[in-house]
């Protein structure tokens, strides 16, 4: 197995290529570029698989300010390129990273919260596929920033995304939906997010049990994990 590509040799000819190769094949760009799953989340926000150099040469046409890496900072072919790319382009890139098949940490929920007020807009959120990772993000944008009710929100999750419910990728809405429940036991306005913050950071919240709880069907995890290939 070829060694992992390093920022250093990036900067080389043949590590420009290489890059493309291992974006193109190893991170499955050449499939996303068959099927566009980008959308509008609301004015000035987008949501999207990861982009390619050329793509965010259109979502800069487009008035894109901010472009958020969900994937995070690990080291690869893909962050290589989009790096290189926002800088030539002078878009602000923002690495936050989410995990697909975690109940997200209420520490991922604060931040992320937090994350939406500083932004510069328009931006542009992404993650591999555009499915798991950025629908949470998406959802939890239109409840902490466009004040809108959390079930209407979660609409971010679906299958329209490319989002599995009934693969590992589900223990996401298995967390939401807990606290939909409590929220509706409760008679708590589902549009509150001060009370869902409340929720997540007391010991009612635990992502690490709803996860070991949560157990998806067997085609829904061998969608995700041996057809799609989920990150």
């Amino acid at each position: 197995m070829a060694a992992a590509l390093t920022r250093e040799e990036f900067e080389t000819p043949e590590g420009r290529r290489r890059a493309m190769r291992d974006f193109l094949f190893g991170d499955h760009a050449f499939i996303r570029a068959c099927y566009d799953n980008s959308h509008e989340i609301a004015p000035g926000a987008y949501r999207s698989y990861q982009p390619s150099p050329r793509r965010l040469e259109r979502w800069a046409r487009r008035g894109v300010r901010t472009v958020v890496n969900l994937r995070g900072p690990k080291p690869s072919a893909a962050l290589f390129l989009e790096e290189d790319a926002c800088a030539k382009l002078g878009l602000v890139l923002v690495n936050f990273r989410v995990f697909s098949r975690e109940a997200p940490s209420p520490e991922i929920l604060r931040e992320a919260r937090a994350l939406f007020e500083r932004l510069e807009y328009p931006a542009l959120f992404h993650c591999k596929s555009g499915a798991d990772r950025v629908g949470v993000m998406a959802a939890l944008y239109l409840f902490f920033k466009e004040k809108r009710p959390l079930n209407e929100a979660l609409k971010q999750l679906s299958l329209r995304y490319g989002h599995v419910k009934h693969g590992k990728t589900g223990v996401i809405d298995a967390a939401f939906e807990r606290y939909l429940d409590h929220a509706r036991a409760n008679r708590i306005s589902l549009d509150d997010a001060d009370a869902f913050m409340r929720w997540a950071e007391s010991d009612a919240y635990d992502p690490a049990q709803i996860k070991r709880d949560f157990m998806g069907n067997w085609w829904g995890n061998f969608l995700t994990e041996r057809v799609l290939r989920r990150e």
